[in-house]
């Protein structure tokens, strides 16, 4: 199986020898690149002084000067595989019409909520929609040339399901109940299809001009995916991801796309195989053997995961024997180390240096780990 996942990477051109890019096209690497969902963040002091001096969540995520540096932040200090542009979900929803602010204690908050096919058509068209979206480009375009030549640049977007949940409820976090959008998603599907339709197309936009400005792998987040009853999964969830890797390979075709269908359950695996995307994100929740052999052995795919993020706020002994269970259960496969989900704002740095460090050194603890 290795010596088929080696042939398969190297098929289409030359060997990268950034490790996240060999994992990502299906090899198995000597060690398994290690990034972290919200590796820049809030949990870093450094990065409240630049947000503050940025005047903002918003301010900063427009501002490539100070986007940049919050990238760059964690890649200074723990000496992580990747760096993740730094942007923010509900940005592509205000660049398509809505305003957006955060407010302490809510997080962002759009409005006016979208709960009609009628507000979906007021809304803004894609040459629009680049011209808010450029800091971001800019961002990319700057890290480019500022990133060490073996870290890898991964682009970022929300999926459509997700950012249609943010934009309907007009806010996002775990105290929405997402009451709001799942009753139209439910009750009137053809009515809620414009505003999944409009999102896949923005994202596949957002997502190239990413790539164009330098980009070496981009991913999706459908943070929300695990709110929807199956029988909408597929037309809300599967479907637009399909429709954006499937745009995407016909444009950039070695770029590789990850995504992250957070609470998707049983349906994981299903997810991979249908929507064609190079590498499937585990929440915490999955059970390592079944997706080493339903994603990595059967799809032949990469998986990323999918420690739990308390265990990092944890650290100590159960943090690194965590670690071990799961780089030893998905380690022989195609594997990017990372987070179920995003790292939390009372995370230790001290802990997360001591964990990027640990997964680094797993080839030197063969065979007991790997």
């Amino acid at each position: 199986m290795e010596d088929e996942l080696v042939v398969k990477q190297e098929a289409g051109g030359v060997r990268s020898e950034k490790l996240l890019l060999r994992a990502l096209a299906g090899e198995r690497t000597e060690r398994p690149p290690v990034w972290l969902m919200r590796q820049a963040g809030r949990y870093l002091p450094e990065y409240h002084r630049v947000r503050e001096a940025a005047g903002g969540m918003v301010g900063l995520c427009n501002s490539p000067e100070h986007a940049v540096e919050v990238t760059l932040q964690p890649i200074r200090r723990f000496g992580l595989d990747a760096a993740i542009v730094f942007a923010d979900l509900p940005q592509v929803a205000a660049a398509l019409g809505q305003t957006l602010e955060y407010r302490a204690g809510d997080g962002p908050v759009l409005a006016p909520p979208v709960r009609s096919s009628a507000d979906v058509a007021e809304f803004l068209s894609a040459s629009r929609l680049h011209e808010k979206l450029a800091p971001v480009y800019e961002t990319v375009r700057q890290l480019t040339g500022a990133l060490p030549p073996e870290i890898a640049l991964i682009g970022y977007a929300g999926a459509p399901w997700t950012i249609a949940a943010y934009m309907v409820e007009g806010r996002g976090g775990a105290a929405s109940e997402h009451a709001v959008v799942k009753q139209w998603a439910l009750s009137d599907p053809d009515g809620f299809q414009p505003l999944i339709d409009l999102l896949t197309g923005a994202v596949i936009e957002f997502l190239d001009r990413q790539i164009q400005a330098g980009a070496e792998a981009v991913q999706l987040f459908e943070s929300w995916a695990g709110i929807l009853p199956d029988v909408l999964f597929q037309r809300w969830c599967v479907e637009p991801v399909a429709a954006i890797v499937a745009a995407l390979k016909a444009k950039h075709p070695g770029v590789p796309v990850i995504a992250f269908p957070r609470g998707a359950g049983l349906s994981y695996a299903g997810f991979a195989e249908a929507t064609g995307v190079d590498c499937v994100g585990l929440d915490a929740t999955v059970p390592l053997g079944w997706a080493a052999q339903k994603i990595q052995r059967e799809l032949g795919r990469c998986v990323q995961g999918n420690l739990d993020p308390q265990l990092l706020v944890t650290g100590g002994p159960a943090l690194h024997a965590e670690a071990d269970r799961i780089l030893h259960a998905l380690g022989a496969g195609p594997f990017v180390f990372n987070l179920g989900h995003g790292i939390v704002k009372t995370t230790p740095p001290e802990h997360v240096a001591a964990l990027v460090e640990h997964v680094r050194s797993s080839a030197d603890r063969e065979p007991s780990t790997r």
